[in-house]
């Protein structure tokens, strides 16, 4: 789908999320229409019934596992053009983790629901889901063509960005898009026509108003090159007086990665350029989960971590909590928290220990002589690492992003290397769940990268989760 047209995609997605909320309530009431007249059949001593009110809270919690469990696995990703297979695949696991989580739902508010009940349900709602996503292609084209008026789009320009631009939304026609034509910006008067797919007329910039008074025109974009935009004032004055929706190609940096939005200071207009998440709702719910779910860690924790504290202090002198300056988002620098894992003087003897380091940049020695007895076993199962729920609580750090960096570390960066400081450092991360130290540093730094490209509450539980049994058998960690 052409990324210009992100809305167009999303309303599809909303369509999927609503026809599976009426499947499964399908679904639901021919499981339990099944179920009742099921035991009746075969005489069960157990009666079967669910009151009203029940039933509708077991009906509302297995519409939102569905849809939280389709959008977690990205079902509704192109599920109108995927291959039956992965349909079917997908839409199985959705069912059947459905399903699992439907049970542990009235499990914890004791409905004593029945499994047949839910085992039925699962299949119903595969089958029904199964029927509508093998058929989505042609129910969207028949929804689009009944109430979808198509969206006739011209583009500004004969150029290379210009063709790329009319191929993409040539591929979005499924969409209710439709190129009806160019505009020649340099006023060549030689090209008539513009051949891809289709064959599209050419027309003199001059003729623009002509057009907007003679054919419909719901958009113009403009694929031309920056020096050319200022020129185009009247041009842009003309479509906004008339209403027509305007946009403009801003790949003028063909090798900038970040995401491009328009913002404003007071009234004047800003073109931003985002290289790590901004999303300010999402950063919120971020920070809120990190503040929550750390303090209640902590408290948790609390009686385990003296006992730890008192271990450490028995077994080998120094401070109980090691400090250590580190770089947080944007470059800041905070105190980082840990259990003291090593003898005292660790700091004093690491230029010694320097050419058994085993990574480039950052320092990391495999069965580091530095560890004490009781350090190695907070090391292999991160215990060490608990403190920093207090930097999490704190704000200096999150439960999920790259991992924080000593300053020396960060000097040695290379360019691309320091937009990983562009996110709050995290208790775990993506490499953490992927192979932990046993990677090396660039690999470390690629998928930091990944992590930041690709960010979303979603992908921060998916990693959380990861974690959890990574940290419990004490993989990776040395």
């Amino acid at each position: 789908m052409c990324r210009v047209f992100s809305r167009h995609y999303r309303k599809v997605k909303l369509l999927f999320g609503l026809s599976d909320v009426i499947l499964i309530s399908l679904a639901f009431e021919a499981a339990y229409q099944t179920r009742l007249h099921l035991g009746a059949a075969l005489a069960l001593s157990h009666e079967f019934y669910i009151d009203r009110p029940i039933k509708a809270l077991l009906l509302g919690a297995a519409a939102v596992c569905w849809l939280a469990i389709g959008y977690w696995f990205d079902v509704y990703e192109r599920l109108d053009s995927a291959h039956p297979p992965m349909v079917l695949r997908n839409t199985f696991r959705q069912c059947l983790l459905g399903s699992m989580a439907l049970v542990l739902f009235e499990y914890l508010l004791r409905f004593d629901l029945s499994r047949s009940f839910v085992a039925i349900l699962g299949v119903y709602s595969w089958i029904l889901m199964c029927l509508f996503r093998l058929n989505a292609g042609h129910v969207l084209g028949a929804i689009r063509r009944e109430f979808g008026a198509p969206h006739y789009v011209m583009v500004v320009g004969l150029g290379p960005r210009a063709r790329k631009l009319a191929e993409a939304l040539e591929r979005s026609s499924d969409y209710g898009i439709r190129l009806t034509g160019f505009f020649d910006d340099q006023r060549e008067g030689g090209k008539q026509s513009v051949r891809l797919v289709g064959e599209y007329p050419v027309y003199p910039l001059d003729r623009l108003p002509e057009m907007l008074q003679r054919h419909v025109i719901d958009e113009i974009i403009f694929a031309v090159d920056s020096q050319r935009l200022a020129a185009m004032e009247e041009i842009f004055l003309l479509c906004d007086e008339v209403g027509v929706r305007t946009r403009v190609v801003v790949d003028f940096f063909p090798h900038v990665n970040s995401e491009v939005y328009l913002d404003r200071l007071d009234n004047a207009p800003l073109l931003t350029f985002a290289a790590a998440p901004h999303d300010e709702l999402r950063l919120l719910v971020k920070r809120g989960t990190d503040l929550l779910l750390g303090s209640v860690a902590l408290a948790l924790l609390a009686p385990f971590m003296s006992a730890i504290a008192l271990l450490i202090r028995l077994t080998s002198p120094g401070p109980v909590i090691f400090r250590q300056e580190r770089c947080g988002l944007n470059g800041r620098r905070f105190t980082f928290y840990k259990f003291r894992s090593m003898c005292e003087n660790a700091e004093e003897l690491k230029p010694a220990l320097a050419h058994l380091n085993r990574k480039t940049t950052a320092f990391k020695i495999p069965n580091d002589p530095r560890l004490t007895p009781v350090g190695k076993l907070l090391r292999k199962f991160s215990i060490d690492e608990w403190p920093q729920l207090w930097n999490v609580v704190k704000g200096d750090m999150s439960l999920v992003g790259p991992r924080p960096a000593v300053p020396e570390e960060v000097d040695q960066y290379k360019r691309w290397q320091r937009r990983r400081l562009r996110m709050r450092p995290g208790l775990t991360c993506l490499w953490a769940v992927a192979g932990r130290d046993a990677l090396d540093f660039d690999t470390w730094m690629r998928m930091d990268m990944q992590y930041i490209d690709n960010w979303s509450l979603a992908l921060d539980w998916k990693i959380i989760l990861r974690t959890i049994p990574k940290v419990i058998l004490g993989k990776g960690a040395h």
